[in-house]
């Protein structure tokens, strides 16, 4: 799976760098370590990488703080509820949503609309969730990295992570959700370079697509990421590289 996930990942960075995207996918990324372990970067070592990619990317400092108020609930004048959204896309493709909004019939609607244009179908709770597990996810950039993949693996398994892929361009480490941070927190502590870490929905199969099929999918996936109120995006579609 670790290469499927691969390249279903290297799509979607491909679909943000096109876009130009980077601030918006950062600022989300931020606002759900924030929500998930809490403000404090010193404590919550996944909204501690957000952050620092935040300011390898120029981010303005006053972005990330809004960024963290808004995912942690500090700003009192905004409410919102988080809602899983499923459904299927071209060629049959599952899609998981990650919603956090003030208007729930609002977002619902435009979501829909988003799949019906685009050969897709919103569905019911639970329709593609049995397809995907949660799972902690961190990225090690290998280019950046000195350390070879089995002092990196005797790391990250000793700090409690499940799994080290070694990837085209990165060692991904896998990790149970609820253990996430304290891996983080030991690679960090033993000087490895995380580019990335997130709980993100891996799926345990892929559906291949490619031709019109894939276009349209990834035209769907491009406005999926581009709306303000959907956090994150999963699939199990494997895009070829054409």
């Amino acid at each position: 799976m670790g290469r499927k996930w691969e390249n279903i990942k290297r799509s979607k960075s491909k679909l943000d760098q096109q876009r130009g995207a980077t601030f918006s996918r950062i600022t989300k990324d931020i606002m759900k370590a924030a929500r998930e372990g809490g403000p404090d970067p010193n404590t919550n070592f996944l909204l501690k990488t957000a952050v620092a990619a935040a300011r390898k990317a120029n981010m303005p400092n006053e972005n990330i703080q809004r960024a963290i108020a808004r995912g942690a609930g500090l700003d009192s004048a905004e409410r919102f509820e988080e809602i899983v959204y499923e459904g299927y896309g071209p060629g049959g493709v599952a899609i998981m949503m990650n919603i956090v909004t003030d208007n729930r019939n609002r977002t619902a609607g435009e979501v829909r609309h988003i799949f019906s244009k685009h050969g897709g179908s919103l569905g019911e709770t639970g329709c593609v969730g049995w397809m995907f597990n949660k799972r902690g996810v961190i990225e090690v950039d290998r280019t950046q990295s000195q350390i070879d993949e089995d002092d990196l693996m005797l790391i990250a398994l000793d700090a409690g992570a499940e799994d080290v892929v070694t990837a085209e361009d990165t060692y991904e480490i896998y990790t149970a959700p609820e253990t996430l941070n304290q891996v983080l927190k030991e690679l960090e502590a033993a000087g490895v370079p995380v580019e990335k870490g997130e709980v993100a929905m891996v799926p345990t199969t892929t559906v291949a697509v490619s031709g019109e099929e894939a276009d349209q999918l990834l035209r769907m996936l491009e406005l999926l990421e581009e709306h303000d109120d959907i956090q994150n995006v999963y699939t199990n579609a494997d895009i070829g590289e054409e």
